[in-house]
């Protein structure tokens, strides 16, 4: 497909599907898991740690879909569940020692994502990239 400015949205879903396929495929190498599990550990990396709307939010999910992601990483030992003390109903999420360790994992198979897609810039048009990027979803936060 030929894109041109009025498809620049079509064309970011594009890239979105294809750094999914690219990431699920190097994914599933090594476990059953998809895109948004290794998103979640990687946020819950930069957390200490954070409730189940918290991590919707993040990952642009709804909370079912998040509890169903979140269950599996249970599954596998990767996170675990702490019981608020000011609230029964919130749960807080948080990296075990076993979700650190594939942390690294998913962390080197992003950098990978990230040379292929960042393949021929330069410096200077990566920054321009994510300038304009935030730019843009500041734009649609606004409309929010």
């Amino acid at each position: 497909m030929d894109y041109d400015v009025d498809s620049v949205v079509s064309l970011i879903s594009h890239i979105h599907s294809a750094s999914a396929d690219f990431l699920n495929k190097k994914l599933s190498k090594s476990d059953s898991f998809v895109s948004s599990h290794g998103f979640i550990l990687f946020i819950l990396s930069e957390n200490d740690r954070m409730t189940m709307g918290d991590i919707s939010a993040k990952i642009n999910r709804n909370k079912s879909t998040t509890t169903v992601l979140i269950k599996k990483l249970l599954e596998k030992g990767l996170v675990k569940t702490e019981n608020c003390m000011n609230d029964s109903r919130k749960k807080y999420i948080s990296l075990t020692d076993e979700g650190r360790k594939y942390n690294s994992i998913t962390g080197g198979i992003s950098r990978q994502l990230l040379e292929a897609c960042y393949k021929d810039f330069s410096e200077e048009e990566k920054t321009q990239l994510l300038s304009l990027l935030k730019k843009m979803n500041r734009n649609l936060e606004e409309q929010s």
